[in-house]
């Protein structure tokens, strides 16, 4: 699924910029739009999260972590987007929107029905980036995008008093993220469509301890969630 997305992407850039620069297309769409100091707009998308553990003592070549296995699943992004112009190729943008996903997530593949956890996640996650331009090209214009990050984890049952003895897993509400990624801004008649790629790391430890045998995490140092958003943007 996420490589025909990744497909979806690039054929979508690529037709359009195949017609201007071999078919001699002239007609230039919204040629004023990039001189607008402000401008607005909303995004739909995709994304996929993950798993990413770094251990207190780490063994080369032990099978250290290796009962943990994530599967990740297609979840769904929407928001709004704030543009200010900073110069003809930078611009600095605020994205915030909501995030949905869940991740099938084992922590002992020994005994994969007791430690099976299904994660569902809302985020309310809010980027602020900078995206850096080149030259436009007729009606289309590469760029590449990246900055911080925080989302607030509404799903995260931080505070429940129960745990993994329970069949609850936990992970921090508040959480901060670097991200980078890519694009196209294409310039239609009316409005312009961008089609995006970014990588979403955590900084920050998410995981929740508790004191429980069934998930002995003892050796985590630290767990952070990674994600892949495809966002499909209309100004």
């Amino acid at each position: 699924m996420k490589k025909f997305l990744i497909a979806a992407i690039v054929l979508l850039a690529a037709l359009p910029a195949r017609a201007q620069l071999f078919g001699g297309e002239d007609v230039i769409n919204n040629p004023n739009f990039d001189m607008q100091r402000f401008s607005w707009g909303y995004f739909l998308g995709f994304n996929t999260y993950d798993f990413d553990f770094d251990y207190k003592d780490y063994i080369q070549g032990s099978n250290q972590g290796k009962d943990f296995h994530v599967d990740r699943t297609i979840g769904f992004n929407v928001g709004l987007i704030g543009n200010m112009r900073l110069s003809d190729h930078l611009d600095l943008r605020l994205e915030p929107g909501v995030s949905f996903n869940r991740i099938n997530f084992i922590f002992n593949k020994s005994d994969p029905t007791d430690s099976f956890r299904e994660i569902n996640s809302t985020f309310v996650h809010i980027p602020l980036l900078l995206k850096f331009s080149t030259t436009r090209i007729n009606n289309f214009k590469p760029f590449v995008v990246g900055g911080v990050s925080t989302s607030l984890n509404l799903s995260s049952n931080e505070n429940n008093p129960e745990d993994n003895s329970d069949g609850q897993f936990r992970m921090t509400t508040n959480n901060f993220y670097y991200e980078i990624g890519f694009g196209i801004d294409l310039y239609l008649y009316y409005f312009k469509f961008t089609p995006s790629i970014r990588g979403v790391f955590a900084i920050n430890d998410e995981f929740v301890r508790d004191d429980t045998p069934v998930f002995n995490s003892d050796n985590i140092e630290k767990m952070s969630s990674r994600a892949v958003f495809i966002n499909f943007t209309f100004q």
